[in-house]
């Protein structure tokens, strides 16, 4: 057996098993290998109240104070208070636009570091990796990095322009890549491995739970080999970009009609779509449906954009983004409010009523040519002369003549390797597990499943969708795990003074 057999199969049972290599799991490897937060020395938080609570155990690592009374008193864009505290503790005061230095100073331990497993399907970076080929840019790249390596630093030894702070796909993807190898991380990765199945061993009675088994397959030799590991604990940190959520209609499985941001740049690419081509229809209200309108838009071909939500509900994305940080974003909102569909519709049997636009939307006026919002509406069928029937509020409908049509309603997790796709861990058992809307149930401040103990969830499956705040669940779970490590020692040297 090489040295890779021994670090993806290790003969005991490991602390911690981490399933996914996105940046979830790349940030809690960092803490997990002994890089820990201190307050500085000279380190200040414009959160009065917050700097105070730090000064109280600043010889103290994070890791090892009470994260619930850190929290107490924060405000921020997550729900999940861990989320908002390391978010201000890295980034603060970051939603006015500011870039405060952090008043953290992160000091490398290895004597406190966690044994632990990362296993991913490709590259360090995750679906990041997915987006290279993206034509679009980021807002916000700082948002984007993973403590002790800023990510504009980086950026800028890579290329002398840097406008704005941004980033591509392609350059974070890479960054991600450094980063591992930068801090020292690889030895727990094993890249090229896809887990087919997660589950605890049974014990015999009396003797407490048993250990996690996952299995699952390793390329090698460029043949797929089967792999077994153990583990104290599982994390997964799977991200949700696996299976593109479907609206279930007639037609969606019509060759015109797609699910992924990336067939629409192949379509780009290929020439397939171009100015003179018939519009496209774009279903979703996310930011990846506003990268489409933005890409599709700039191609000059015309864009109708349908999507279930009123331009004014507090829950659509576009109306939780500081307007100076996001002006892409900011813009794809203006035209969702600006330019929506008006033109009247004739009767029809029944009660109903159907439009047949005769123009395409490049010759509405308005301050966007070319683009036209359909709000409150949603997809009825796809037909296989390429026309979409909507119906809005009151039960009109109205028939679009579309070149594409793309789905962007979010996508599904993979958790094929949990007993039920992990439905019983979510917050409604009875549903899919479904990132926005039925998350894995966890404890805010440890990210333990509250089903399974010894099972935690990050990221995109417990509703962290922005790389800036899933790197508090990173922080919430070596937390804990270094609590219980701690434990146990204390365990073991108690036995052996006994």
């Amino acid at each position: 057996m090489d040295h890779d057999d021994n670090r993806i199969v290790p003969r005991d049972v490991l602390p911690v098993v981490i399933i996914g290599n996105g940046p979830s799991g790349i940030c809690l490897s960092y803490l997990l290998s002994g890089y820990m937060p201190y307050l500085s020395p000279e380190g200040t938080h414009p959160n009065a109240l917050l700097q105070s609570k730090l000064e109280q155990h600043s010889h103290i690592s994070i890791l090892e104070q009470d994260l619930e009374y850190l929290c107490e008193g924060l405000e921020g864009r997550s729900s999940n208070p861990v989320a908002v505290l390391f978010d201000s503790l890295l980034l603060p005061d970051s939603d006015f636009g500011l870039d405060c230095a952090s008043p953290l100073l992160w000091r490398y331990q290895p004597e406190r570091a966690v044994r632990h497993l990362v296993l991913g399907k490709g590259p360090p970076g995750g679906a990041w990796h997915a987006m290279e080929g993206s034509m679009l840019t980021l807002s916000l790249a700082n948002w984007m990095e993973l403590p002790g390596l800023k990510l504009k630093d980086w950026v800028r030894e890579k290329r002398k322009n840097v406008r704005n702070d941004r980033a591509t796909p392609a350059e974070i993807a890479s960054y991600y890549q450094h980063y591992v190898a930068e801090m020292g991380l690889q030895d727990s990765f094993a890249c090229g491995t896809t887990v087919t199945s997660v589950q605890r061993v049974s014990c015999e009675e009396g003797a407490g739970r048993g250990p996690w088994r996952v299995q699952g397959q390793r390329w090698r030799g460029g043949e797929e080999v089967p792999f077994t590991v153990y583990a104290e604990n599982v994390v997964l940190a799977t991200g949700t970009h696996d299976i593109p959520a479907r609206l279930g209609v007639e037609g969606e499985d019509l060759p015109f009609v797609c699910h992924s941001f990336w067939e629409l740049e192949a379509a780009i690419e290929s020439g397939r779509l171009d100015q003179a081509s018939d519009p496209v229809l774009i279903v979703g209200a996310g930011l990846t449906a506003a990268d489409a309108v933005l890409a599709t838009h700039h191609l000059n071909t015309p864009v109708y954009h349908a999507f279930r939500r009123s331009v004014t509900d507090p829950d659509l994305i576009f109306n939780q983004l500081p307007k100076v940080l996001y002006p892409e974003y900011h813009k794809v909102h203006q035209m969702m409010t600006q330019q929506q569909q008006q033109r009247a519709a004739p009767s029809r049997p029944g009660g109903s009523r159907v439009s047949h636009p005769e123009h395409a939307p490049s010759s509405f006026s308005g301050s966007y040519p070319g683009y036209v919002s359909f709000p409150k509406h949603h997809v009825v069928a796809f037909k296989p002369d390429r026309k979409c029937v909507l119906e809005g509020e009151g039960g009109r409908r109205t028939a679009l003549q579309v070149s594409m049509a793309l789905v962007l309603i979010g996508a599904h997790p993979n958790l094929s390797f949990l007993p039920e796709n992990g439905q019983p861990l979510s917050l409604n058992p009875q549903e899919a597990v479904s990132c926005r809307r039925n998350p894995l149930d966890v404890e805010p401040y440890t990210y333990e499943s509250l089903h399974e103990p010894g099972l935690y969830a990050m990221g995109p499956l417990v509703g962290e969708n922005f790389v800036r705040f899933l790197k508090g669940g990173a922080l919430a779970i070596a937390t804990h795990l270094s609590r219980k490590q701690r434990q146990q020692q204390g365990e073991e040297t108690n036995g052996q003074a006994v």
